[in-house]
């Protein structure tokens, strides 16, 4: 009888390798293992971690790379939305790990397996993302989860991988490093507790530049095309070079606290340059050219979004009518943001576009104004306030 077939969501580190020889020489499983490209490895990277595969005794390995289709479906409604997870985090792990877990589904029903693996603990949000894409998009297949299930402590897969003949040096670094186009998160024994910062050496991109330098990011309706007058070769290029340019200042650190899905605080550290300046850019853009109401609909829309993302519910219906809300919004948002970089830090200098609305034609604020009278401005006031005032008279005594 041939072997049941199982697709592993493969990364190369420990769990995984361990998930390897558990599931082909416990299990009796032929194992073939993906790793999804979301934009956080090198070529050489990917061709390491192939080889890693191999020699662990799967059957296939495949690199599924999603990272166009990331920016396309998700990454740009992020920047539509303005999303910052508790006005901190530009949600750069959670994001793409709904789109890894779909990659693998989808690649399971391509080869026709019954059954899928991950290397997720019982401790993070992880498995619950992985578990609900694969519940929703593969609901026929066995979702299979050695670590979690075996409560399996580090050393313990250390020593079953060497019982296999899994000769190697199992360091386990003193930072948890996990990047991709979106940024990259950092853990560590700082991140573990309530007062604690990660050190200098801790955070992947160091400081190269200290000379203050000013950009210009072009944007055509809400999507990031250019820096300094020159158009990127894509939308995700762009990303790219402006990770790359803000990076040498040591631009984007930060903690974020937030509230798990399965329901404790925890804390992760994250340098993410490229994210936070289109997003703060493109905000300011909107507020100059969206509406008061646009801004504040858009606002709640981009939270709850962001909240139903990082939760794993990017396939939940109601985020196609937010996308299509979100998108439409954008049409106008057209223009040049000049931001200075400093080291550790930026500031948005301001914008240029032909949909301003803080026109000189219609006045300036605070000096002149060329489209009402003060006899205009008293009625309206009047107006304005006549409820108030029959409030305050009627409950006075």
């Amino acid at each position: 009888m041939s072997k049941p077939k199982v697709i592993l969501a493969f990364s190369g580190g420990l769990d995984t390798s361990f998930c390897v020889k558990y599931l082909t020489e416990e299990r009796g499983m032929e194992v073939h293992s993906a790793l999804v490209d979301t934009g956080g490895f090198s070529p050489e990277e990917l061709k390491a971690i192939e080889a890693k595969a191999y020699a662990l005794g799967v059957s296939s390995h495949v690199t599924l790379d999603v990272v166009d289709s990331y920016y396309q479906d998700c990454l740009r409604y992020l920047v539509y939305g303005n999303v910052l997870k508790n006005n901190t985090y530009p949600l750069s792990v959670s994001a793409e790990r709904v789109f890894q877990a779909t990659a693998v589904a989808k690649y399971a029903e391509k080869l026709g397996a019954k059954a899928i693996a991950h290397g997720s603990t019982g401790a993070g949000n992880d498995q619950v993302r992985f578990d609900v894409v694969f519940r929703i998009l593969a609901p026929e297949c066995e979702v299979i989860t050695p670590i979690r299930d075996l409560q399996l402590s580090r050393e313990a897969e250390i020593d079953f991988l060497k019982s296999k003949g899994v000769v190697q040096e199992w360091h386990k670094a003193a930072y948890s490093i996990n990047k991709g186009l979106w940024g990259t998160s950092v853990g560590g024994k700082e991140t573990l507790t309530s007062d604690g910062y990660l050190p200098e050496d801790a955070w992947p991109t160091q400081l190269t530049k200290t000379t203050p330098e000013k950009i210009s990011l072009e944007f055509e309706q809400g999507e990031l095309v250019g820096i300094n007058g020159k158009k990127s070769s894509s939308k995700v290029a762009a990303i790219r070079e402006l990770t790359e340019l803000a990076g040498s200042f040591a631009i984007g650190r930060d903690i974020h606290v937030g509230d798990t899905i399965i329901g404790i605080k925890g804390r992760v550290g994250f340098e993410a340059p490229a994210p936070l300046i289109i997003i703060k850019a493109h905000h300011s853009l909107e507020k100059h050219i969206l509406t008061k109401h646009q801004l504040y609909w858009k606002q709640n829309i981009g939270d709850m979004y962001g909240t139903l993302l990082h939760e794993g519910q990017f396939l939940e219906p109601v985020m196609r009518n937010f996308e299509t809300f979100l998108a439409d919004t954008q049409s106008n948002v057209t223009g040049t943001v000049h931001v200075q970089l400093n080291p550790y830090q930026f500031h948005i200098l301001g914008i240029e576009s032909k949909y301003d609305l803080m026109s000189s034609v219609f006045g300036a604020y605070g000096e002149m104004n060329k489209a009402w009278t003060g006899d205009d401005v008293r009625g309206f006031s009047k107006i304005v306030s006549n409820q108030t005032m029959i409030h305050r008279k009627v409950n006075e005594k």
